[in-house]
């Protein structure tokens, strides 16, 4: 599964494809040039129970680390995976 992800300076999202439709995905919105607010995450029925949407946090946090940003989950579900990941907590805002 290949996690891709499109930001275009203020807003973006990770997200999957699966023949060419997307399946998965987590946006987000820019809030300054230090943080990421996560709003939405969706994982549809032709991925269920593969953890993707775990994966698409995942791959959030490895942004915010390269990027030296924070991310402040406002979506449930991100909420919720960084809430159960003491690993995640150095990018939590």
């Amino acid at each position: 599964m290949v996690i891709q992800h499109q930001d275009n300076g203020k807003n973006g999202k990770f997200y999957v494809e699966v023949a060419e439709v997307s399946e998965a995905e987590m946006t987000y919105l820019w809030s300054g040039e230090q943080r990421i607010i996560s709003d939405h995450t969706e994982v549809s029925d032709v991925l269920q129970g593969q953890q993707v949407g775990k994966q698409l946090v995942q791959a959030a946090v490895d942004f915010a680390r390269e990027k030296q940003i924070k991310i402040l989950p406002l979506c449930p579900f991100a909420n919720a995976v960084f809430k159960k990941t003491p690993d995640f907590q150095d990018v939590l805002f």
